[in-house]
C-alpha cells in the first residue's frame, strides 16, 4: 500500500514535518518490506537510525529536530540550547540537537546530538508545544545551571524576561522547585532587579558596582518620558535631580540603535534631564571613577549625600 492512502500516516507526517520512524510507519499499516523499498528506491531518505523522511530534498530545520527527538526515543524532549531557540530566548541556532529523556532510559550513538537525563521531566515538559520540549522557564533554568560565569546565567535570564517570554515571578516559582540549582543566591538577588527594571548585565552592573555599593540614591529604572509627542524610556533617571545615566552597552545598544539612543538623549535634554553616558568599560573596570563622577553631577543639582567608599581599595576620596 502507497504510503499517500493512509490517512493516519498522512497526518502523522504533516505533525511531524514530513519525519516518521520506523515503528511509527508500522504502526500506520507500512510492511518492513515497503519501508525498506521506499528507501532505496530513494523516495524516502534515511536521517537517524530508524528515522526517515518521508520526502526528497534538504530537510529542514523542524525536520532535524523531530529526527533527533525520535532517535532519543520514548518521552524524548528537545530543551538546553535547543529548546531556547526554538522560544526564541537566543537568535543562535545550537549546533548540536539537546534533548532531555528521563532517568529510567539511556541511549547511545547519537552523533550530533546532546542527551541529557532528568528525573522530573514530567514536570518540566511543556504541556502542549510541538516538536514536544521543555517549558519556558525549565528551559532558562537549564541554561542558567549550565553557565560557566554568573554574568552567563544572568543575561540568559535577563534576555527571556525582556523578550517578554517569561517573568522573574514565574522563574523565582520554577527555582522553588528544584533542589539544586547552580546560581541560586545570585540569581534570587538579580530577579528583584530585573522586576524592578534592569534590563541587561551592564545595568544590573551599574547597580550592583556603582550606585548601591557607593551610597547613592537609587535612581528610577527605565523611566517613562514624553517630548514632543514621543515616549522614551531611560535607563537610570534620578528624577528629583534631573540626571539620567544612560548605559551604552553593545548588547542593550547595538549600532543600529545608535540613532534611537540619540534621539531619546535628545528628548531627556528638551525635558531639563542631564544625561551622562558610560560604557562597559566604565561600570565593569571603573566603577569606582564612575560613581565619584555621577555622585558629582548629583551634587550639583542638589544631592545633599556624600558617596562612600566601597572598600579599602576604592578610589572615592
Amino acid at each position: 500500500m502507497r504510503p499517500a492512502s493512509l490517512p493516519a500516516f498522512d497526518e502523522l507526517t504533516e505533525t511531524q514535518r514530513g519525519v516518521v520512524s520506523r515503528q511509527q510507519a508500522i504502526a500506520c499499516g507500512l510492511t518492513p518490506d515497503a519501508i525498506d523499498w521506499l528507501i532505496t528506491s530513494g523516495r524516502w531518505q534515511s536521517l537517524r537510525r530508524g528515522v526517515y523522511a518521508a520526502f526528497t530534498g534538504e530537510p529542514t530545520r523542524e525536520a532535524a529536530l523531530w529526527a533527533a527527538l525520535h532517535r532519543a526515543g520514548t518521552g524524548a524532549v528537545l530543551s538546553h540550547q535547543t529548546a531556547a531557540e526554538l522560544f526564541k530566548i537566543t537568535d543562535k541556532q545550537s549546533s548540536l540537537v539537546h534533548v532531555t529523556i528521563p532517568t529510567s532510559r539511556h541511549v547511545v550513538g547519537c552523533d550530533g546530538m546532546v542527551v541529557h537525563r532528568s528525573a522530573r521531566l514530567a514536570e518540566a515538559r511543556h504541556p502542549s508545544l510541538l516538536p514536544p520540549r521543555t517549558r519556558i522557564d525549565e528551559t532558562v533554568l537549564d541554561l542558567v545551571a549550565q553557565a560557566a560565569t554568573f554574568d552567563a546565567a544572568f543575561a540568559t535570564a535577563c534576555a527571556a524576561c525582556q523578550r517578554r517570554l517569561t517573568t522573574p515571578g514565574r522563574l523565582a516559582a520554577a527555582m522553588k522547585v528544584r533542589k539544586k540549582l547552580r546560581w541560586r543566591t545570585q540569581l534570587v538577588t538579580a530577579l528583584a532587579e530585573i522586576e524592578s527594571g534592569v534590563h541587561s548585565l551592564l545595568e544590573y552592573k551599574y547597580v550592583l558596582d556603582v550606585e548601591r555599593p557607593h551610597g547613592l540614591p537609587q535612581a528610577v529604572r527605565q523611566a517613562r518620558i514624553s517630548s514632543g509627542g514621543r515616549t522614551s524610556f531611560l535607563d537610570n533617571l534620578y528624577d528629583e535631580y534631573g540626571l539620567c545615566v544612560e548605559l551604552d552597552g553593545k548588547e542593550a545598544h547595538p549600532d543600529d540603535q545608535r540613532w534611537q539612543d540619540i534621539r531619546r538623549a535628545n528628548a531627556a535634554a528638551a525635558s531639563g534631564i542631564t544625561t551622562l553616558r558610560y560604557g562597559w568599560s566604565d561600570i565593569d573596570r571603573r566603577p569606582c571613577w564612575t560613581a565619584s563622577q555621577v555622585a558629582a553631577v548629583l551634587q550639583t543639582r542638589g544631592w545633599q549625600g556624600t558617596p562612600r567608599r566601597c572598600g579599602a581599595a576604592c578610589r572615592i576620596p
